[in-house]
């Protein structure tokens, strides 16, 4: 199955908070010592709900989407969730948290809700760097969007709104870039997913048959654009999988 990583910005170690962890540690099986250490005699432990919530209560706001997320897929037939529609109820609930964090002044919460849908700050940002679509080379701004390479859900505030975390793409090519049908290496060079459809492609103006270079990114832009390849573009399959 698909997994995706997010390297949290409030990390904890299990050690550090085992007393509060103790109680809710399994006699079999448990994926830590009593002492707080791993057990490495186990291999994907299960986690209690009650072990699950006081992890997620120590990481703090971060976790709460994921679960937000289990709890609203929890029951539902795997042919029926469609990844697009769960990103997209993700977003919808890291954008309340958002509005509801009572740290954030309302000019930086509107910034941040903007910096979404490509708007805003964000906007701004992106085109002090980026003046076209590196693709179909369209420069006029209306027909523009500001994609993050890095997605708005995976990132913290501050990457939510650096404009070395978005490129100028034209609608067509943002659709293909955001759902992770193509990406680009540092160096411009376009990589297209091995599980893409090739004809839509080339009715959408990606040349599918010769290597294709759109132009060196900065070092910024390839650090995000880097999180893309890994977490975003989309990979073959795996034999009888």
């Amino acid at each position: 199955m698909d997994v995706r990583f997010q390297e949290l910005s409030n990390r904890i170690r299990p050690k550090d908070h085992i007393q509060k962890l103790l109680p809710f540690l399994p006699e079999k099986y448990s994926p830590l010592q009593r002492d707080g250490n791993g057990l490495q005699s186990v291999y994907l432990a299960e986690l209690s709900p009650e072990l699950a919530a006081s992890l997620f209560r120590l990481i703090g706001s971060e976790a709460t989407s994921v679960q937000d997320t289990a709890t609203a897929l929890n029951g539902l037939a795997p042919e029926i969730l469609q990844p697009e529609a769960t990103l997209e109820e993700w977003e919808h609930r890291v954008e309340r948290m958002i509005h509801d964090t009572p740290t954030l002044q309302e000019t930086e919460k509107q910034s941040l809700i903007q910096a979404r849908r490509g708007q805003g700050i964000f906007r701004a940002n992106v085109q002090r760097i980026e003046s076209r679509c590196r693709i179909t080379k369209v420069n006029r701004p209306e027909h523009l969007i500001a994609s993050h390479c890095q997605p708005w859900r995976d990132s913290n505030n501050d990457q939510r709104l650096d404009g070395e975390n978005g490129l100028l793409l034209t609608p067509t090519i943002d659709h293909l870039f955001d759902k992770g049908f193509i990406s680009f290496e540092g160096n411009g060079r376009l990589i297209i997913s091995p599980v893409a459809h090739r004809p839509s492609l080339i009715k959408m103006g990606i040349d599918v048959d010769h290597s294709v270079n759109v132009g060196a990114f900065s070092e910024g832009q390839r650090r995000f654009l880097d999180y893309h390849q890994e977490n975003v573009l989309r990979m073959a399959r795996q034999a009888g999988g």
